[in-house]
């Protein structure tokens, strides 16, 4: 069975914007290669080593990114039930009236400095299914907090 790497239609968009750099670039590092080649002996060349090595991470990315996107599944926008699902933006509040916002992803996704969770993280496990005026414990590393829900859309 093979799996299913879920997204956000945003997220498909920035892969297949992604990729298609990535075959862009594919041209310019063949000439690296080619006129690295014309220095010498391959061995000792850095200018011939540092773009094969540029050329197997541009063709590994490219491989991952066409797998991802052959097994996508579309996180469709949440039912509007009142609980946080996938593809959930989630508004929540501390005691101190610190607030965060966050968009429970797939973890293909996931950004956490961009507010992006992923649905398998703590703070995204600890999320789903909950409702607003849930209240809900995040432990860090660091600290341990507790936050309620202020809006879920």
């Amino acid at each position: 069975m093979k799996k299913l790497f879920r997204l956000t239609k945003d997220g498909i968009n920035e892969l297949q914007s992604e990729l298609k750099t990535l075959l862009q670039e594919r041209k310019a590092i063949s000439e690296r290669i080619k006129i690295a080649r014309e220095f010498g002996d391959m061995a000792e060349n850095a200018e011939y080593q540092s773009a094969r090595h540029e050329q197997d991470r541009n063709e590994s990315r490219i491989d991952e990114i066409e797998h991802i996107l052959q097994n996508v599944e579309i996180i469709k926008s949440p039912r509007n039930d009142g609980k946080v699902r996938l593809g959930s933006v989630v508004k929540l509040k501390n005691g101190n009236g610190t607030a965060k916002e966050y968009q429970v992803v797939g973890t293909v996704e996931a950004d956490p400095l961009s507010g992006k969770i992923s649905d398998e993280s703590p703070i995204g496990q600890a999320l789903l299914g909950k409702k607003t005026g849930d209240e809900l414990e995040i432990v860090t590393s660091t600290e341990k907090l507790t936050y309620k829900i202020t809006a879920i859309s």
